[in-house]
């Protein structure tokens, strides 16, 4: 009998050859006698032809595998999440567009084919960052065939492409003062200036903004802090003090509020999205004469200014992020907290302090000169 143990699993398996043809199977079981009775019934089971070499699955194609089980998932699990859905609603789409992908089973679809498809992809002028968004889906969609069983053969890997562009642009002080300056000449008819309030927001509190966005009364704004209750993620649940210029702010929208959104609109959703402020952003960015930016840049602007003030677990969790790693691609260092950390580092490797310690050695000199009880 070839029963045998997998490495690190407690099942039994066992493995033997028929018309030239290797069987192997798990038992699942981790009594060896009873996997080795296992193993006798499926020789006696072929040798009486009572069942054949057991057919392999019909592994589906990618389109099939795409429309009847992937999207129904990907809409049922995040029916909550909309930017989510229309990520991977995106994805497939576009994955589904090339024929060579769309028409091929699971399990024929090799790295040939799927470099096929970036090269596509590139000739169509999309950028790296955007190609991996769309591998990032079909690595999800292979990986979600495997757990359901979908093939018994190990799918295609997916890498991603090398060269990604990740934000690394921070507002300066100068930079931030005059675009709030510019944000409020804006009279759009607003009974209260929406692009500058948003702005702070950000800034202060490094909000997503689509946090910032649908923000109400009072279940996310409460005794001096602003309270996401739900997010990306499970760490996206976080309370963040507020600045003294954010209370004041939103004070007085409290004050005027006429429903329970913070920032309110004529939009299907009843708060404000990116389209709402999305024109006071261009124009304000071409007023201050600075760089154009994506509001996102605002948190990170946000972030980068708190690192060197606090410990990185407390940084992640004001972020909302599950780990540090993540919050690490939203910290870029700046020339002067560069240069101010150097001159730490200098003083503290020259034995000079900053201020004065009980625990500072007293001079010989000084110890004699001071009274004695």
């Amino acid at each position: 009998m070839s029963v045998y143990k997998q490495p690190k699993s407690k099942y039994w398996w066992y493995r033997f050859m028929w018309r030239a043809e290797t069987i192997r199977e798990s038992t699942k079981q981790t009594n060896r006698r009873v996997a080795q009775q296992m193993e006798a019934a499926h020789r006696v089971s072929l040798a009486k032809g009572e069942v054949g070499i057991r057919e392999q699955k019909s592994t589906p194609m990618l389109a099939e595998f795409a429309e009847r089980d992937f999207l129904p998932f990907i809409r049922s699990t995040f029916a909550a999440k909309v930017k989510t859905r229309s990520y991977y609603d995106h994805g497939v789409k576009s994955l589904l567009a090339f024929e060579k992908l769309a028409e091929s089973r699971l399990d024929a679809i090799t790295t040939e084919t799927i470099a096929g498809f970036v090269a596509t992809r590139q000739a169509n002028g999309l950028e790296v960052t955007s190609i991996n968004r769309e591998l990032q889906v079909l690595r999800r969609m292979f990986a979600v065939a495997t757990e359901w069983g979908k093939t018994d053969k190990a799918l295609a890997k997916v890498r991603m492409l090398p060269g990604e562009k990740h934000r690394e642009r921070v507002l300066t002080p100068d930079e931030e003062a005059r675009y709030l300056k510019a944000a409020r000449e804006w009279d759009g008819g607003d009974q209260l200036p929406l692009l500058p309030d948003v702005a702070v927001l950000l800034i202060d509190c490094g909000l997503r903004p689509e946090e910032c966005f649908r923000l109400r009364w009072p279940s996310n704004i409460r005794d001096g802090g602003i309270e996401i209750q739900h997010g990306k993620t499970e760490n996206a649940r976080r309370r963040v003090p507020i600045t003294s210029r954010v209370a004041a702010i939103l004070e007085l929208r409290k004050v005027t509020a006429n429903n329970d959104w913070v920032f309110p609109a004529a939009t299907r959703s009843g708060h404000i999205e990116p389209a709402s402020i999305k024109r006071q952003h261009l124009r304000a960015c071409r007023i201050a004469q600075i760089e154009r930016f994506p509001l996102y840049t605002l948190r990170h602007t946000c972030l980068t200014r708190w690192a060197p003030h606090m410990d990185p677990w407390t940084l992640a969790y004001l972020a909302g992020h599950r780990d540090m790693a993540i919050t690490k691609r939203y910290v870029h260092p700046q020339e002067h907290t560069i240069r101010e950390a150097l001159e730490r580092s200098r003083l503290a490797q020259s034995g000079h302090t900053i201020g004065h310690t009980s625990d500072s050695p007293i001079s010989e000199e000084k110890a004699n000169s001071l009274p004695v009880n």
